[in-house]
């Protein structure tokens, strides 16, 4: 359905399928990439209360000893492989969108307050089929914003700020997954599950506003030419995606580094529970060191790693990136002592933040721009469903390993599990063709 028959913005000088030319201020910058605290933080935050209700609530429905990470999986399966769908297909459809917010603002406040409405669903349920059912919606609404709001680097950032702006979005995203982080294990260090899902909520809607009210819309809508919506979703899907071979094999490159960084995230609080036999406060307390740790490392590198992919080229500092998250992981998985424990979330932190900011460059650098919306939602397919697959590969091999091996052995495998993937991805990165005269564009900004 066209929302109105206002233009949406202008071209900025951007001729179609080009970056625009207009330099923009850094405080937009800086509202542009805000959105991404609050997006990042929704499902890390409901993954540790999940955690905590099937580690810890021995009277709730979900409380599952010896299966918890099978449990974790069955409660997200479904709305990750529905995320899957729906962000490249409402990505594709608010490229053509036509309303006088423009066309991407509707579908992010529209997806962000359903947002709210289902994580409170999520914190009422009192049932494994009612949890899994408002998931599923949480990830519908949650991609139903994301995928058109994604577009927005492609649109507005000229070829001269793209390491800059990939920083800073990739900053929010580490912000937002430690925010999410740290409200999800306070939330189960407190026993107050439903306060930290409602927190999640609130801290996404104040995010998104300040996009909804206070960023610029940039190039036009495109044209539907007469075809009806079904026809432009059914494009998202269209074959012509399988040309674009760089784009295909940086998407297999980002999901295999995502399925191994989020190893971390998703079964922390199982090792320290079960690893090192802490009670459930003190499980939820040692997260906090941990997140410290890795914040300070995605910190020290996130805007550095930008600024020097502008110059070196993307691809050796995502080829640095796997190392060194790859090595924290390691240390993390054979640590003796929750404190070296703690040194190797620093160095995956380090990783994980010039992943993070380089990859997202790279992957604008390569996309067709006019189609920004449609090709950004396929390519975070794989941040959708990274998580779900770490689960049934890293959540499994740990139920697997703590029968046969040992309660408590189990976390340490999958985090090695997850050190595999690391290399996975950084092979995958090789066939990628990285577009020199991204690569140039700061020199040539400067000749001119």
């Amino acid at each position: 359905m066209e929302l109105a028959h206002a233009p949406t913005g202008t071209d900025d000088g951007a001729e179609d399928g080009d970056r625009p030319r207009t330099e923009l201020p850094r405080m937009q910058l800086i509202r542009l990439s805000l959105y991404w605290l609050g997006l990042s933080s929704i499902f890390i935050g409901v993954s540790q209360i999940l955690s905590g209700r099937i580690q810890f609530e021995k009277a709730g429905p979900l409380y599952s000893p010896g299966s918890e990470g099978s449990t974790l999986f069955a409660l997200t399966v479904a709305g990750a492989l529905i995320a899957a769908v729906i962000q490249p297909t409402i990505g594709s459809i608010s490229d053509y969108t036509i309303s006088r917010w423009g066309r991407r603002k509707p579908y992010i406040f529209i997806g962000s307050i359903l947002d709210v409405a289902f994580l409170f669903g999520v914190a009422s349920a009192n049932s494994i089929l009612a949890v899994a059912a408002f998931m599923a919606l949480l990830q519908v609404s949650a991609n139903f914003a994301q995928g058109p709001f994604q577009g927005y680097v492609p649109d507005l950032i000229p070829a001269k700020q793209v390491g800059l702006a990939s920083a800073l979005v990739g900053l929010f995203q580490v912000l937002g997954n430690a925010v999410g982080f740290g409200i999800g294990s306070a939330a189960v260090a407190t026993n107050s599950f439903f306060l930290g899902m409602m927190a999640l909520g609130a801290l996404e809607v104040a995010t998104m506003l300040s996009v909804v009210w206070r960023v610029s819309e940039g190039r036009s809508a495109r044209s539907r030419n007469g075809r009806s919506w079904l026809s432009v979703a059914r494009e998202a899907w269209g074959t012509d995606v399988l040309e674009e071979r760089s784009f295909l094999w940086l998407v297999g490159s980002r999901w295999f580094f995502l399925m191994g960084a989020t190893m971390l995230i998703n079964l922390s609080l199982f090792y320290f529970a079960q690893t090192f036999g802490l009670s459930q406060s003190a499980a939820g307390g040692a997260n906090f060191p941990v997140l410290a740790a890795v914040i300070v490392g995605n910190i020290l590198t996130v805007i550095p790693a930008g600024r020097v992919s502008d110059w070196v080229g993307r691809k050796p500092v995502i080829y640095a990136a796997c190392a060194i998250a790859g090595t924290g992981m390691l240390i993390v998985a054979a640590a003796p002592l929750i404190p070296v424990a703690i040194a190797g979330a620093a160095l995956f932190g380090a990783g994980s933040g010039m992943f993070l900011a380089v990859d997202w460059a790279l992957m604008t650098d390569i996309i067709p721009k006019a189609s920004s919306g449609r090709y950004m939602g396929i390519s975070n397919v794989a941040t959708a469903t990274a998580g779900v697959f770490s689960l049934l590969s890293g959540g499994k091999l740990m139920d697997i390993v703590n029968g046969l091996a040992g309660y408590g052995s189990g976390p340490r495998a999958a985090f090695l599990l997850a050190v595999g993937f690391f290399v996975v991805g950084a092979l995958l990165l090789r066939p990628v063709v990285e577009p020199r005269r991204r690569r140039d564009a700061p020199a040539v900004a400067a000749g001119a």
